[in-house]
C-alpha cells in the first residue's frame, strides 16, 4: 500500500463521493448513498447523490462501497516543534496525521519555547496554516513554563485560539495551585486537562510497579498514582464547577473514580489511548524501550478495564498520544529510555480492533475518534450534516496490513505496534474538501 500526502494549492473544484457507506456517529447514519461538497462544506448527503444526478463540474470520487466518515479528530498529540524539530515538525506530523485519517489535531505546549504566551500560539496557527495538510490546534501550558506554580494568562490565551490548559507529561501536582487554576478556568469556561500521576509516588519509577518491574531490576509506578491525583482533583472540581478532562487513563481504578464523578453530577470527561486496551506491561519484554510509555503499560486486568471503559463510553475519546522520539532517546537502558510511542497512522486501525473483537458498533468506535473529542473541544467537526466541515476519511475496516514504522511518514519511528497485524486501513483523507492524504 503506498501511502503520500499532499497539500493541494489553488481552488478546489466541487466534489461528489459516490457510493459509499456513510457513517455518521452524531445522527447514526449508516447507510448506502454519495456526499457532496462546495466551498469546504458538506453541501448535501444521502443515498439521493447517485452519478445520474450530478452537474459536469463535480469531480467524481468512487468510494468502491468503502466506509466514509467524519475525519478523526486527536485530542493529543506531542509535535516537538518548535525545539525538537529532529524528532518531528509540524510538516511531519500533518502528513502522517492526515496518512492516518485524522483532520484535527490538538498539540500539548511542552515545545521549546512552551506555549504559554500567545505569540506561541499565533505561531502553532500559522504554521499549520502554511501546510495545507491536517488542522492543527495547541492547547495553552496551565502555568508558565509548565514549571507548576506561576498559572498564565487563561483567558487571553483562550482568546487567541487555544483550546483548553494543560502542563502536558507533567502532573499538576500543588493542590493550591490546582485549585487556583480550577477557579480561573470555571470563571473563563475553558477547559483544564490533567496528566493524572502523583508525582511523588511516581518519581524515578519507569514501569509499572510489579512482578514484572521486580523482575527486571526496573523501579516501578504504582497503579495507584493516578487515581489518587484524579480523585484529589475530582474534589477540586466539585468546589470549583470547572471542566476537568483526566488524560490517557490506564487504570481500572481510575475508571471507577470518573464513574463516580459523574454520577455526582461532575462536568468530567476523559480519554485514553490504544496502548492502554491493546498492550500489557509483557510488551516491555526483554527491555524494550518503544514500549516505555507514560503512564506506563499495566497488567491484564487494567487492560481489559480501559478497553471495557472504552466500549461503554465511561471514558469518552480515543487519542493518539503520539510522542515522538528519535533514536539517541530510544536505543539507550531502558531506565534511560524517554517516554512514549508514536501513533498518528495507527490510531484508526488500533480502535477499530474493539469493533473487531465485537466488544463495540463501528458507529461507536467511530464516535470516540470523532464526535466525542471535537465536543469536548467545542469544535464543528466530527460529524457529517449540511454545512458542517469536510472533513472525511474514506477507509476499508477489513483490511488487514502490518506496521512497518520504517515506512510511516511521521519522522520518528518508536511505534510500540511495530510489526503487528492490523485491520482497517484509511484510503483517503479529506480536510476542507481537499484531498489531503491518498493510499
Amino acid at each position: 500500500m503506498s501511502r503520500k500526502a499532499r497539500s493541494p494549492k489553488g481552488p478546489v473544484r466541487p466534489a461528489a463521493f459516490l457510493d459509499a457507506r456513510i457513517l455518521d456517529p452524531a445522527t447514526g447514519r449508516d447507510e448506502k448513498g454519495g456526499l457532496l461538497v462546495i466551498d469546504g462544506v458538506i453541501a448535501d448527503v444521502g443515498p439521493h447523490i447517485v452519478e445520474s444526478t450530478l452537474a459536469p463540474a463535480y469531480e467524481r470520487i468512487d468510494c468502491a462501497g468503502f466506509c466514509l466518515a467524519p475525519g478523526l479528530v486527536d485530542m493529543r498529540t506531542q509535535l516537538r516543534e518548535p525545539g525538537e524539530e529532529h524528532k518531528e515538525t509540524i510538516a511531519s506530523a500533518t502528513a502522517a496525521a492526515a496518512a492516518g485519517g485524522i483532520t484535527s489535531m490538538v498539540c500539548l505546549p511542552n515545545t521549546d519555547p512552551v506555549i504559554d504566551d500567545v505569540a506561541a500560539v499565533e505561531f502553532i496557527a500559522r504554521r499549520a496554516r502554511e501546510n495545507r495538510l491536517s488542522k492543527v490546534y495547541c492547547y495553552g501550558a496551565l502555568t508558565r513554563g509548565l514549571g507548576g506554580s506561576e498559572l498564565v494568562e487563561l483567558g487571553l490565551l483562550a482568546e487567541s485560539g487555544a483550546l483548553g490548559f494543560t502542563d502536558g507529561v507533567r502532573a499538576l501536582g500543588d493542590s493550591r495551585v490546582m485549585q487556583r487554576a480550577l477557579s480561573y478556568a470555571s470563571h473563563f469556561g475553558v477547559l483544564v486537562i490533567q496528566h493524572p500521576e502523583e508525582p511523588a509516588l511516581a518519581a524515578g519509577g519507569v514501569m509499572n510497579a510489579g512482578l514484572l518491574a521486580t523482575r527486571l531490576g526496573l523501579a516501578g509506578i504504582p497503579r495507584a498514582a493516578e487515581v489518587m491525583l484524579i480523585e484529589r482533583d475530582l474534589h477540586l472540581v466539585a468546589m470549583t464547577g470547572a471542566r476537568y478532562h483526566a488524560a490517557h487513563l490506564s487504570t481500572a481504578a481510575a475508571v471507577d473514580a470518573i464513574r463516580a464523578a459523574r454520577a455526582r453530577g461532575l462536568k468530567v470527561t476523559c480519554d485514553t489511548a490504544p496502548p492502554y486496551f491493546a498492550l500489557t506491561e509483557d510488551a516491555i519484554g526483554d527491555y524494550r524501550t518503544f514500549a516505555r510509555l507514560s503512564p506506563p503499560l499495566r497488567g491484564e486486568e487494567d487492560r481489559a478495564a480501559i478497553a471495557a471503559a472504552v466500549a461503554d463510553g465511561t471514558i469518552d475519546a480515543v487519542a493518539s498520544d503520539h510522542a515522538p522520539h528519535d533514536q539517541d532517546s530510544k536505543r539507550v537502558p531502558f531506565a534511560q529510555a524517554d517516554s512514549g510511542g508514536i501513533g498518528l497512522e495507527t490510531l484508526l486501525a488500533l480502535s477499530l480492533g474493539l469493533y473487531h473483537e465485537g466488544r463495540m458498533s463501528l458507529l461507536d468506535a467511530l464516535r470516540r475518534l470523532t464526535l466525542a473529542p471535537a465536543d469536548i473541544l467545542h469544535l464543528p467537526q466530527g460529524r457529517i450534516a449540511k454545512a458542517a466541515p469536510a472533513d472525511l476519511v474514506l477507509f476499508d475496516p477489513d483490511r488487514a496490513w502490518r506496521v512497518d514504522a520504517d515506512k510511516f511518514l511521521s519522522k520518528s519511528k518508536n511505534s510500540p505496534f511495530d510489526g503487528h497485524e492490523l485491520k482497517g486501513a484509511v484510503l483517503r483523507t479529506v480536510v476542507d474538501g481537499r484531498t489531503v492524504f491518498e493510499a
